[in-house]
């Protein structure tokens, strides 16, 4: 006889992710990207949702956390990847898979270091490297809405896919700190009001833009980064240059 707990229902929202990301898949398969994107949409949000509901009814357990991982490889590793295939490495054969490969390798070992270094129950203001869903949507805004249009010239695609592919699977594998996306508490708005407020805009703006501004603000969020993890790096080191 099934057990009914209290983790059944972020447990069930992150069924919910996988099945978005599968759905995501078939939609990739029939060339329907901007479908395929919104299903990764509802993926991520499937995915903030059942964080916050596990984190409600207090049922954060290693089940939940291996689900959730196995559930974001497919949505947000499976699926970009997939995508660039489709869109535009199919044509380079077996290097091209292995490049298309490159995000959805790197988010697994992403996915595996934060299991094996990250308790059930921590909140962490910072990401030790790009989170994984985060990768995947700098991967598909570039893709649906700048590779797939008009906006950049043709001769540019060709070089901004690659380094949109290659800098996105070094991001999550790297040691530079990322900031977690806001927790919609009052205590989280209280503390960072700024970053509530930037985050608030950048939808508002995505919306408004019809997407145009994911990439744009993805990038600067990986550039700004890497800047800020190396900046603080050498400041460190200098400060015990002049200690010494």
């Amino acid at each position: 006889m099934i057990r009914i707990t209290r983790s059944i229902v972020p447990n069930f929202l992150t069924l919910a992710n996988l099945f978005s990301g599968f759905i995501a898949i078939v939609y990739i398969e029939k060339e329907m990207y901007l479908f395929a994107g919104g299903f990764v949409l509802l993926a991520a949000i499937f995915d903030f949702l059942d964080g916050i509901t596990a984190r409600l009814t207090k049922s954060a357990s290693e089940f939940g956390l291996e689900l959730d991982s196995l559930s974001d490889i497919v949505s947000f590793g499976v699926a970009p990847s997939f995508m660039l295939y489709k869109i535009y490495f199919y044509q380079f054969a077996d290097f091209g898979i292995l490049l298309s490969a490159l995000p959805l390798m790197c988010g697994v070992l992403r996915l595996a270091r934060y299991n094996v270094t990250s308790s059930i129950f921590e909140d962490k203001k910072y990401f030790t490297g790009m989170a994984i869903p985060a990768s995947a949507f700098f991967i598909l805004s570039y893709l649906i809405f700048y590779h797939l249009s008009n906006i950049i010239p043709e001769s540019t695609k060709s070089v901004l896919i690659v380094l949109v592919t290659i800098s996105s699977s070094i991001a999550m594998i790297s040691n530079a700190k990322f900031q977690n996306a806001p927790r919609p508490t009052k205590k989280y708005i209280k503390e960072h009001p700024i970053t509530t407020t930037i985050f608030l805009a950048v939808i508002v703006v995505s919306i408004v833009s019809q997407g145009l501004v994911l990439f744009p603000f993805f990038a600067f969020y990986l550039l700004f980064s890497f800047v800020r993890h190396y900046y603080l790096k050498i400041w460190k080191i200098l400060k015990r240059g002049d200690v010494g």
